[in-house]
């Protein structure tokens, strides 16, 4: 009797390596896959079961399916990856430094300079000491006796 080759454990292998490069080529770019790589372990434990079921069928039915050899390596290969893969995701991307510069609440921010929507430039004492035009809204600059007030929001990240 011929063995036939066993796609499962190829097929699984694929999956998980194709999965694991999908995350940071393309479902890193969207934050509902980037935030928690959802679609990512789904693809993984899709891998990882083809892969188990593969490995169970080579080992169970030697006579009837190839892979034992070539199964055991790949499945070894693919749990170091998917070992690696999550400890990237989960720990490695989560150890942001410490950011000793970084203003803290209440400081007084120091004055810089930034560009605008239109290319011009715009400094914080400037937006500061401006007043709202005519035009603008009553309301904003009646409570503040039409003097403008900034808002700085700061994102921290990690680049």
């Amino acid at each position: 009797m011929k063995r036939s080759w066993n796609p499962r454990v190829w097929f699984g292998f694929v999956l998980a390596v194709a999965a694991m490069l999908s995350y940071p080529l393309f479902f890193a770019r969207y934050p509902i896959t980037r935030d928690f790589p959802w679609v990512t372990l789904l693809l993984i434990a899709l891998a990882l079961f083809l892969l188990a079921t593969g490995l169970a069928r080579a080992f169970q039915r030697p006579d009837a399916y190839r892979g034992k050899i070539a199964g055991s390596i790949l499945s070894g290969l693919t749990l170091c990856l998917v070992g690696f893969f999550l400890v990237e995701i989960f720990y490695v991307s989560r150890q942001i430094p410490a950011s000793h510069g970084a203003p803290k609440l209440g400081e007084i921010a120091p004055d810089f300079t930034l560009p605008d929507s239109t290319g011009g430039s715009v400094t914080l004492s400037a937006a500061l000491n401006s007043t709202f035009a005519k035009n603008r809204s009553t309301l904003a600059s009646a409570g503040s006796g039409n003097t403008a007030a900034v808002v700085l929001i700061f994102y921290r990240g990690y680049w």
